[in-house]
């Protein structure tokens, strides 16, 4: 029974591609992973995972939205004609450093490296005089790639001898970049948007409670639920490049959006090297706010659900994949978002 548990666990560590909206022309999808270290045996647990997410589908509210439309648009926040994006494709590359006594207590240390590619046409002048698009006179491109913002997790799971729930504590801090600028298609400097630059520079808090199990009266299924609440708790002035860039408009301060994330799943144990997953994900997430950001194209909430598949190699080597695929989203002002994110990673115990 407790060689079942510790697999159970160690099967719903698999990345749950932890959505979260982030701004119209960022990341509207965060795979860091969140729920990580639910084990029940001491020691040490690297995982490396890969995520692929290509945001081409320009959305609005609960629908899909063309470029057209999108530029016939007015923000309401600003009274100027809605931005129009054309895509961001994100690779991410995430280590993972777990660390379990055993008893009651565990921490993860995530960082992930980031891989981003983004082109927008930028917004009209004035709506239908083609400035933004399809000209693209007021766009830009950029691509970059580096580390991101940090996390450190920690967990307590003494309460109950079966060790299988817990409350979780952390914090994220900014170790990714969010000073990048671009050459605009107009030939001119400008800065990217905060939502695109691979750090927030907010350090945020962490906190969650989690449970996992084995379903009653069904041996060979496990089941698990994480709750997990995240919240900038100092924002940051934007770098003084940006600020720099943006002194006509007095666009200083950023704060991302606060996130509730809930991930519901269950898995199959019936096969030797085999285990088949799937989850649920539910994110809310408000809008970001601070004079750089973007407080209407920003947050909303998203249902998504992620099956996936884990293999066993050895006892202390897994090899894992999911895909997470769209239920439900409903995100406010204009975003683009991916239609899947795929995922691949190794997990090795030490």
């Amino acid at each position: 029974m407790k060689l079942k548990k510790i697999i159970l666990a160690m099967a719903f560590l698999m990345p749950a591609a932890e959505v979260l909206a982030c701004a119209s022309c960022g990341c509207s999808l965060n795979t860091d992973i969140g729920t990580q270290g639910m084990g029940m045996s001491g020691g040490w647990t690297l995982d490396l995972r890969y995520d692929n997410l290509n945001q081409n589908q320009l959305r609005s509210g609960t629908g899909t939205i063309s470029q057209q439309q999108a530029a016939n648009t007015i923000n309401p926040k600003t009274g100027q004609p809605a931005e129009v994006e054309g895509f961001t494709q994100n690779n991410y590359v995430t280590a993972s450093m777990d660390y379990n006594n055993g008893e009651e207590w565990g921490a993860t240390v995530i960082l992930p490296y980031i891989m981003r590619t983004h082109m927008t046409y930028g917004s009209d002048t004035v709506v239908g005089d083609g400035t933004g698009w399809p000209t693209g006179a007021n766009g830009y491109s950029s691509q970059t790639n580096g580390i991101g913002d940090m996390k450190i997790i920690g967990r307590y799971f003494g309460f109950a001898e079966q060790k299988d729930w817990g409350i979780q504590f952390g914090v994220k801090l900014p170790t990714g970049s969010n000073s990048q600028t671009v050459t605009g298609n107009s030939g001119t400097t400008q800065a990217v948007d905060p939502g695109l630059q691979l750090g927030t520079g907010s350090t945020d808090a962490i906190l969650g409670v989690y449970k996992f199990g084995l379903i009653p009266q069904a041996e060979s299924w496990g089941y698990f639920a994480n709750v997990q609440y995240q919240a900038a708790v100092k924002p940051t002035n934007v770098p003084s490049n940006i600020a720099a860039l943006n002194s006509g408009t007095g666009a200083s301060s950023y704060r991302p959006g606060n996130a509730l994330n809930v991930n519901l799943g269950t898995n199959y144990q019936g096969w030797d090297k085999w285990i088949p997953t799937l989850q649920f994900n539910y994110l809310y997430k408000t809008a970001d706010s601070g004079t750089a950001a973007d407080t209407w194209a920003t947050g909303g909430t998203l249902l998504y659900v992620t099956p996936g598949l884990l293999y066993q190699l050895t006892s202390e080597t897994q090899v894992y994949g999911n895909v997470q695929l769209p239920v439900y989203q409903n995100l406010n002002g204009i975003q683009v978002a991916p239609s899947f994110i795929a995922s691949m990673g190794v997990r090795v115990r030490f």
